[in-house]
């Protein structure tokens, strides 16, 4: 039996969006100052100044550096990446007390380049009323008043993908990332996303590419790149608030949920947060969507039972020859379907680190270690 996965993707595509951006694996990153401190730092090395070990982590499998790190010296160790020195963990008991137990005294960051691209105004690197006001502005426009009028688009891009693949030896994740890519533009921009969609992709794709570089800004460099392509990006973004405003219309899209805002959010603030939730949907979506596949495969018994499921809604009300139109009713029809994705965000490895910065000294028992504020 065949599966076709474009009723499979599109059902809750939206919704990892949202959620793509808050998954981790255990392994982390925390920055810590290279200061003398009271607190020992774990064992290890810091390279060369500035550049640190960056070379070593980017030149191989940085699954190798990792776990030549951690064979070394444990399951926690000190290092010096992307111009920034920190602490590597990898172990369940030191994730939990820096996500959970003593989660006040961390805050998401990132290295300096990516936070540069990025923008400084992104959700990721603010706490309090701030931060709080963009989440429910970006949950304002996933909710299903928002996204139940956009299925028939995702089914649209779904199977404008699968007609791509067809006849050719696909690398999974890379189709993924593109898929996601287009169904996160239709949510950020709605149906006008078609007139930007190649200018977007092109700049964005030139940008991501300079995301783990070092922070150096000189011509033919990876940061010079993407740093002119991230100038570019926000022109485009900056004709595109400028063209709805002389429209003056409502669109019930997350750009049209920030520039509904009461209180107003700045031009620039609206561009950092659009480039910010595109960075934190993309990867991880197609991440989630790559492993469903892998685990569906795996397991033929359960891909049968989601294919029966999505086939029997595509029967439904279809009238001859003519494809059904997939609604939001359609997608509460999938409890097999969405059980499979509740239980692969629950056992897969969505992304291989992500980044805490202490805001306080804190000192972990566990290792005898500390984490120091920067």
């Amino acid at each position: 039996m065949e599966f076709s996965p474009s009723v499979f993707f599109l059902s809750f595509a939206s919704i990892l969006l949202l959620a793509g951006g808050l998954l981790f694996k255990s392994l982390l990153k925390f920055f810590a100052s290279d200061r003398p401190q009271g607190l020992p730092l774990p064992p290890g090395t810091m390279g060369w100044p500035y550049m640190g070990e960056t070379f070593q982590l980017y030149s191989q499998d940085p699954n190798v550096f990792f776990a030549s790190k951690r064979k070394r010296y444990g399951s926690i160790f000190k290092t010096h990446v992307l111009g920034c020195p920190c602490v590597m963990i990898s172990s369940p008991e030191a994730a939990k007390f820096v996500l959970v137990t003593k989660s006040h005294l961390f805050k998401p960051t990132f290295p300096a380049s990516k936070e540069r691209m990025l923008g400084k105004e992104a959700i990721f690197f603010h706490q309090g009323a701030y931060h709080m006001k963009l989440r429910k502005l970006v949950l304002r426009a996933f909710l299903p008043e928002a996204i139940k009028n956009i299925v028939p688009d995702i089914q649209n891009i779904a199977k404008d993908s699968l007609q791509c693949w067809e006849g050719r030896l696909i690398n999974t994740f890379q189709e993924m990332k593109s898929y996601t890519f287009n169904v996160a533009l239709l949510s950020i921009f709605g149906k006008d996303e078609v007139l930007y969609r190649e200018d977007l992709k092109r700049c964005y794709y030139i940008l991501e590419k300079g995301y783990n570089s070092m922070p150096i800004n000189l011509p033919g460099t990876l940061f010079n790149k993407s740093m002119k392509a991230r100038k570019e990006l926000a022109r485009i973004l900056a004709k595109i608030l400028s063209t709805r405003r002389q429209m003056k219309l409502d669109h019930n899209d997350l750009l049209g949920s920030f520039m509904g805002d009461k209180e107003g959010l700045t031009d620039d603030q609206i561009a950092d947060n659009i480039i910010g939730v595109i960075f934190a949907a993309r990867d991880t979506t197609a991440s989630v969507l790559t492993w469903i596949l892998k685990y569906l495969g795996e397991n033929p018994s359960v891909l049968q039972a989601v294919t029966e499921e999505q086939e029997a809604i595509m029967r439904s009300e279809q009238r001859g020859d003519e494809e059904k139109v997939l609604t939001w009713a359609d997608t509460k029809k999938m409890p097999i379907t969405s059980r499979v994705i509740q239980e692969t965000l629950r056992v897969a490895s969505i992304l291989s680190f992500t980044f805490r910065e202490a805001v306080e000294d804190v000192e972990y028992e566990g290792e005898n270690s500390s984490f120091q504020k920067s």
